[in-house]
């Protein structure tokens, strides 16, 4: 499990454990919106926080902007590579469900079922 996660699980039980604590309440309910997030909206985020403050460090201390760019984009890539293998894979888990789930459409089932119990009107019948 990611160690970000694993945190956030820590986290969210010591909020349950104490919720008089004002201190672990906001770090609480943090923890269960980001549980609650889907893994591909938290790996985004992360990767784009992760080359935005990047690019921002080195466009302050002076680089062109274009190899500020490309120098985050690098690191970004490498840091999520490294550390967010665990991000990744419930990413993968998450694509591998939604893709045995069969799409539900109810249109199209209704369509499909006033289609095969009514001949169209040009059809001949046998």
């Amino acid at each position: 499990m990611n160690r970000v996660y694993a945190a956030a699980l820590n986290a969210l039980r010591e909020g349950a454990e104490s919720e008089q604590s004002a201190t672990r309440a906001p770090r609480a309910a943090a923890a269960r919106r980001l549980i609650a997030m889907s893994p591909w909206i938290v790996y985004s985020a992360l990767r784009f926080g992760l080359f935005a403050v990047v690019f921002g460090v080195l466009f302050a201390i002076g680089l062109e902007w274009w190899a500020a760019a490309i120098i985050a984009t690098v690191v970004a890539f490498t840091v999520s590579y490294i550390f967010f293998a665990g991000l990744r894979d419930r990413i993968a888990a998450d694509l591998a469900e939604r893709r045995e789930r069969p799409p539900v459409d109810a249109d199209a089932e209704a369509e499909d079922t006033a289609t095969i119990s009514e001949p169209s009107p040009g059809a001949e019948r046998p």
